[in-house]
């Protein structure tokens, strides 16, 4: 059984987060450090933990989503945090990556609609059904009535699946510049609307 619960009834909220993200996605930040602890001190102070939720699977934190209205974001970036876990230069390069790419408002906010951001799931949880859990749990909540996944990275084909039979479909493609080192060659963003 999966429970899905707001990320502050944990005791070590940041720390978990942080874990989970990396082990999700840190194979996108292998430029600023190699080795995941690291990462995961680096990151931790990063997310709001008021917006995440944690799906807990056989008594541990399996995966990770944040909602927000896509305005307010789910991470704050700290310059001087980042460049003690990482260095000074790799710190100041995390930094601005975070604070440009996932500090701004999504595209095209509106009115009852949520952004689903930083869906990831524990290694050793993967095709669980935990993304789904926690995909329709945030499907509940009652102040939106529809949902984005905002710019997911198009090779993340494992994930796409998911949010694609979970009734997702998508609405735009915008192509990156840093394929060359993140291996992605574009962003796909998706939106869900709840039926009567």
């Amino acid at each position: 059984m999966i429970d899905v619960v707001p990320a502050r009834e944990l005791e070590a909220a940041p720390e978990t987060i942080s874990r989970i993200f990396v082990e999700g996605f840190g194979q996108h930040f292998g430029a600023f450090a190699r080795d995941p602890e690291r990462l995961v001190r680096a990151f931790a102070h990063t997310f709001v933990v008021d917006l995440f939720y944690v799906a807990i699977r056989d008594g541990e934190p399996a995966g990770i989503a944040a909602c927000t209205d896509g305005v307010q974001r789910c991470v704050r970036s700290d310059g001087p945090t980042m460049r003690r876990e990482l260095g000074t230069l790799r710190g100041t390069a995390a930094h601005l990556v975070f604070r440009s790419q996932f500090s701004r408002p999504i595209p095209d906010p509106r009115p009852r609609q949520g952004s689903i951001e930083f869906v990831a799931t524990a290694a050793r949880h993967r095709g669980k059904g935990v993304a789904s859990a926690l995909i329709s749990r945030l499907h509940r909540l009652p102040q939106y009535d529809s949902f984005v996944l905002s710019e997911v990275a198009d090779t993340n084909t494992a994930a796409l699946r998911v949010y694609r039979r979970l009734g997702y479909t998508e609405y735009a493609r915008r192509p990156v510049r840093h394929g060359r080192w993140s291996g992605v060659n574009a962003y796909v963003s998706l939106r869900w609307t709840r039926t009567a």
